[in-house]
């Protein structure tokens, strides 16, 4: 026995909006056996498959076009208009379990639209959230991960600045300052969601009281990837799995400190796994 030392990170785990949503897709698939959702439910391939065999069933937007007459949870990322416009159509009940942020951030922006602002968001092309949020400016906004990504040159003068809300919020006052700099008026809005944000100087705290740091995230998920990187600049000896078949005993010393921490879209029953198998160790 390497008499490893494990404690897991109390404040890693799911954020309030994944909570709900998985609160409401259990609340469903009780009471009917089986419940449609509209892309992962959470970027999280082992929750993902703890939820399909209890009844979920994961579609794309191809097959929502075909579906008629049936339930389809809306996951905490929330959806385009366009979504709800073809639920109507298609005589389906929506189970909406987008996030309360991520709505009022929906709302904002499309009021901005409805003003003719020239709308920026900082986030990643083609991700859920995002998708959402180009919906209510009828694909009109500019989206960019990077401010490379933007000739500054050619910009508007001026702009309206959203973000979505699991980036970096240092990141998001980098790029204003960058435009403000640059002679651009940059109405910028703070729609950050601060129980994620918060989450890079908690790790960084967590990352640095162990010997190694085993982060648990799925690879889908950007908020993992990033939450990951803040553990690995903190503590070099910081791994990423996703379940508990990538642990590595040669990873590890005897009488070793080792935390264990995840994403917001980390479950805590597959931390608790996690913890289990490295004290068999």
């Amino acid at each position: 026995m390497m008499n490893l030392n494990v404690k897991i990170d109390n404040s890693s785990g799911f954020c309030f909006g994944v909570v709900y949503a998985i609160e409401m897709a259990e609340d469903m698939l009780d009471e009917q056996g089986y419940l449609y959702c509209l892309g992962d439910i959470v970027h999280n391939d082992e929750e993902v498959k703890r939820l399909e065999a209890k009844g979920l069933k994961i579609i794309d937007r191809e097959a929502l076009q075909e579906l008629r007459d049936e339930k389809v949870l809306i996951r905490a990322h929330g959806e385009p208009p366009s979504t709800y416009k073809l639920a109507i159509e298609n005589n389906l009940t929506l189970v909406d379990a987008s996030c309360p942020v991520v709505l009022k951030l929906q709302n904002r922006i499309k009021n901005s639209f409805d003003k003719k602002e020239q709308i920026y968001i900082y986030g990643k092309h083609g991700h859920a959230e995002v998708e959402g949020l180009l919906g209510q400016t009828n694909q009109e906004a500019v989206v960019f991960q990077d401010i490379s990504e933007l000739d500054i040159d050619s910009l508007p003068r001026e702009m309206t600045l959203y973000s979505q809300t699991t980036k970096s919020t240092d990141n998001f006052y980098k790029i204003k300052e960058t435009l403000t700099e640059a002679g651009i008026s940059v109405n910028a809005n703070d729609t950050i969601c601060r129980q994620v944000s918060n989450r890079d100087k908690e790790l960084k705290s967590f990352a640095g009281e162990f010997d190694k740091v085993i982060f648990v995230s799925g690879t889908k998920s950007s908020n993992g990837k990033v939450l990951y990187n803040v553990c690995k600049d903190k503590n070099p000896n910081t791994y990423f799995i996703s379940n508990t078949t990538e642990l590595d005993k040669s990873w590890f010393a005897e009488n070793d400190s080792v935390g264990i921490c995840g994403a917001t879209s980390t479950p805590m029953w597959l931390m608790e796994q996690v913890r289990d198998e490295l004290l068999k160790f």
